[in-house]
């Protein structure tokens, strides 16, 4: 398959064709880029033969300085491979979104780099990750220490049965610190990095659980910023919650960028283009295509792409 061959692009559009009725408008993609998607047709039948495929990556994210590169990384579970050869660099101080249908490896690759799948007998891996240049895969690493590194909140809100408090200065106390005024201090600035302040100032005593769902989600992501990490995966932050709380972690993300180099991984491709600086669509464990968010939605290089993230394709 030659991805030079191209045919007459088709008629500009725009991002808010395939927006939800009262959406936003997009903060990733703006613009009156002319569209030009190529139509080469064929290449996730191609894929799912299991024929070599090189990611389409654009120049524009080959700019950025990297927090996270990761290198020709493969992983199986067992005899079953659930990525392949996936390069991407991860671009400090920006959002990044890993799109695709279900089951083609997201979830699994952001579980990689903060190595959740070791806990998977089963697993082996092949190729490189570097979080700012230091190994997260090899035998000298200190897993602990990586994931003190890296924050992760998942797709349903998990805190612990403790108090306001005490889930968002978690990581302090493992760390040994004692001093209250620090870790005071930390827990406020935490919960108003988070928008929450406000909210819970008056009842930090309280158990977490007694929190609305949108509100454990960010107080999940009020623990993970606590430790200041290097990078901050989410890992749809919102699928399990309403349009209003989903609105607020969308507007928590825009402000976490720039101060936090951020990996997400959505289903929902109007909130890949609302929150995102770069998008990476994938598909059957292959990194497919990689550019900028605008670039990703307005003018991709792959018809296949222009299919998905308007609708016509999973």
């Amino acid at each position: 398959m030659n991805l030079q061959d191209t045919q007459e692009p088709t008629p500009p559009f725009s991002a808010a064709d395939s927006q939800e009725p009262g959406a936003s408008p997009s903060r990733g993609v703006t613009g009156d880029d002319r569209y030009s998607a190529p139509k080469i047709g064929g290449l996730f039948e191609s894929i799912s033969r299991g024929e070599p495929f090189p990611t389409v990556t654009h120049s524009e994210v080959e700019r950025d300085l990297s927090v996270l590169d990761v290198k020709k990384f493969n992983l199986w579970y067992g005899d079953s491979q659930a990525l392949h050869d996936v390069s991407l660099t991860v671009p400090r101080g920006k959002v990044t979104a890993l799109i695709g249908p279900s089951g083609c490896g997201k979830s699994t690759l952001l579980r990689s780099v903060n190595r959740m799948n070791d806990l998977i007998d089963s697993v082996r891996i092949q190729g490189e990750m570097q979080l700012n240049g230091d190994p997260i895969y090899g035998p000298t690493v200190d897993v602990i220490e990586l994931r003190k590194r890296i924050g992760m909140v998942f797709q349903k809100p998990n805190p612990f049965p403790m108090s306001i408090f005490e889930n968002v200065i978690y990581s302090l106390r493992i760390d040994g610190v004692r001093d209250k005024r620090e870790l005071a201090a930390v827990c406020e600035k935490s919960l108003r990095g988070a928008g929450l302040w406000d909210e819970v100032k008056d009842r930090l005593k309280d158990s977490a659980l007694r929190l609305s769902g949108g509100q454990q989600q960010r107080l999940c992501i009020a623990r993970a910023i606590a430790a200041e990490p290097e990078v901050l995966l989410l890992d749809e932050p919102c699928s399990a919650l309403d349009p209003i709380a989903t609105g607020k972690i969308e507007d928590l993300i825009d402000e976490l960028r720039g101060h936090y180099s951020i990996l997400i991984v959505t289903h929902n491709m109007q909130q890949a283009s609302r929150v995102s600086d770069n998008t990476a669509l994938m598909y059957l464990g292959r990194l497919v295509e990689y550019g900028t968010t605008q670039k990703i939605f307005m003018a991709p290089r792959l018809k296949e792409t222009e299919d998905y993230v308007t609708g016509r394709f999973g």
